[in-house]
């Protein structure tokens, strides 16, 4: 998907009275950008789920996949570390039961292992307009509170300094035998998330989380995007 799909597939939400995107849909976005998804594919059918774990191979994550539901979690909607087809099939049975008829897909992901978590996004304020933030990643997120914010469009100084501000920025250091992270990859990502939120007038909300390092190598696990 390129810029102009991008900004046609959230405009196409916004016709159907939408006000997110899937995590599928975000992801295209922010793929879009040049920034780093997982390898993933959307189906509806269970006879699709065996080709898609053929591509994708081993490990794999599975995920309900609709715009009208925003926590998965809790909703018992994400599978990891599924290791072959009985459990596959099994797990996408359980998550379309899950949804509750409400409509909606399956994504099947690949699974990325890394031990660190880290959070991305972008908010668009009344009197800055977007602003991006970076921090600690993971489901305790919202109670470190562990980020740090700038203003949009951001240069590379900028989004290093961010990444030095908030208090854990020893995990981007190379720590327990984990390679130090890729900064300047991380920067380009930060600048990135700016960027969309600069061009596409229409998105109000960025939240990328987890952000997983594997390896040094930051990938977008979860993403959505909330559009105004």
């Amino acid at each position: 998907m390129n810029k102009d799909s991008a900004v046609s597939m959230i405009q196409m939400a916004l016709q159907e009275e939408r006000k997110a995107l899937s995590e599928y849909e975000s992801k295209q976005v922010l793929a879009a950008y040049q920034i780093p998804i997982t390898h993933e594919i959307l189906i509806r059918k269970r006879s699709e789920v065996k080709k898609a774990a053929r591509s994708i191979g081993y490990p794999l994550v599975m995920k309900g996949c609709s715009a009208e539901i925003a926590h998965k979690t809790e909703r018992g909607l994400i599978h990891v570390d599924i290791r072959n087809d009985v459990e596959a099939l099994k797990c996408f049975e359980e998550i379309m039961t899950g949804m509750d008829n409400q409509g909606g897909d399956v994504l099947v992901q690949e699974m990325i292992k890394g031990r660190r978590e880290l959070a991305m996004g972008l908010t668009r304020d009344d009197q800055f307009g977007p602003c991006v933030m970076f921090g600690l990643g993971g489901i305790f997120t919202e109670i470190l509170k562990d980020i740090s914010f700038r203003r949009a469009p951001l240069e590379k100084s900028d989004a290093l300094a961010m990444m030095g501000e908030i208090r854990g920025h020893g995990i981007l250091d190379a720590v327990r035998g984990m390679e130090a992270a890729d900064k300047d990859q991380l920067a380009d990502m930060l600048i990135q998330i700016g960027l969309i939120g600069l061009e596409i007038d229409q998105v109000q909300e960025i939240d990328l989380n987890p952000v997983i390092l594997s390896g040094s190598e930051p990938i977008v696990v979860d993403a959505l995007i909330i559009m105004r």
